[in-house]
């Protein structure tokens, strides 16, 4: 799940899934300079992400049923303003 709102494919930006679950364009989604909520659910096949208490993303694939998961900063050589920052991150078995 993406937090990028300068992404240049914006159909993946701020809570999109690369490849997988698309946001709309133009991003609705805005996580830049602020601090946000990211509720990520993955039960079986199905991954719902809420931003900010509304539902951005709930889509279905067998490739993740199963597996770790990780944070990253991953912006390819690019600074797009400023630090990313975590808190309050809290995992759970459903």
């Amino acid at each position: 799940m993406n937090i990028y709102d300068q992404r240049p494919g914006q159909e993946y930006s701020t809570a999109g899934i690369v490849d997988f679950a698309k946001v709309p364009v133009p991003a609705i989604y805005k996580a830049g300079g602020k601090w946000n909520t990211f509720e990520i659910t993955a039960r079986g096949p199905r991954i719902i992400v809420v931003f900010n208490d509304q539902t951005a993303v709930d889509f279905q694939h067998g490739a993740f049923t199963q597996g770790p998961f990780g944070l990253q900063f991953a912006n390819h050589g690019k600074v797009p303003g400023g630090a990313i920052k975590w808190r309050k991150v809290q995992v759970r078995e459903l």
